[in-house]
């Protein structure tokens, strides 16, 4: 199978996290769909990644679908539990984290507006007020969690979510210091970082 996609998207990153921790092996093709002779769109019809796109030469994209097409494709390692309800907590913590990633991408493409002039400071302050929330629920859940890891004793979904997260933010907003009042998140990505499948995917231009 071949992964479309490039080493700055936090969701990319996280399908190759999910790779790396189930051992997968796969053909990568780097891909930016911002530049106008982009094929992205040649796979996806929306222009976006990661794409996946399997032997049989279907098609697989946006990375919630593709993270647990993976999962379920090999035993090893598995990152979403049987059972419905723990199955949904871990799903909701992906949502969250791919928000707060969307968000911050979009105040992000606000901000390098070529002319100032043409800048909405009210959708930068919108897009970040969804980012401060999001952590600080992040950091709300964390605390009552139970285990080491974001939903219990097992690395999950959601911990590799929270990898690319807290990856990405500190990649492209370096001095928001997200860590700030948030003791538990802060100590919960320390921990990620250190896993290899997180330390082998950090984002680089």
């Amino acid at each position: 199978m071949k992964l479309i996609g490039n080493f700055t998207s936090p969701f990319v990153r996280k399908v190759r996290i999910v790779a790396a921790e189930k051992r997968m092996e796969y053909e990568w093709e780097l891909a930016m769909p911002w530049e106008p002779d982009s094929q992205v769109s040649q796979h996806n019809p929306l222009g976006k990644i990661p794409v996946l796109i399997l032997d049989d030469g279907t098609t697989l994209f946006d990375s919630r679908v593709i993270c647990e097409f993976l999962d379920n494709v090999s035993p090893i390692a598995k990152l979403l539990p049987q059972g419905n309800r723990e199955r949904v907590e871990v799903k909701c913590w992906e949502a969250l984290c791919d928000g707060i990633m969307e968000a911050g991408i979009l105040a992000r493409l606000e901000l390098n507006r070529k002319r100032k002039s043409e800048r909405s400071q009210a959708w930068i302050d919108r897009q970040m007020a969804k980012v401060q929330r999001g952590l600080d629920a992040m950091e709300a859940d964390l605390a009552k969690a139970a285990g080491p890891w974001s939903c219990g004793n097992h690395f999950t979904l959601a911990d590799v979510a929270i990898a690319a997260c807290t990856g990405f933010l500190d990649f492209r907003y370096p001095d928001l210091d997200w860590r700030a009042d948030r003791p538990h998140l802060a100590k919960l990505a320390a921990r990620l970082a250190e896993r290899p499948s997180v330390a082998e995917t950090v984002p680089h231009e």
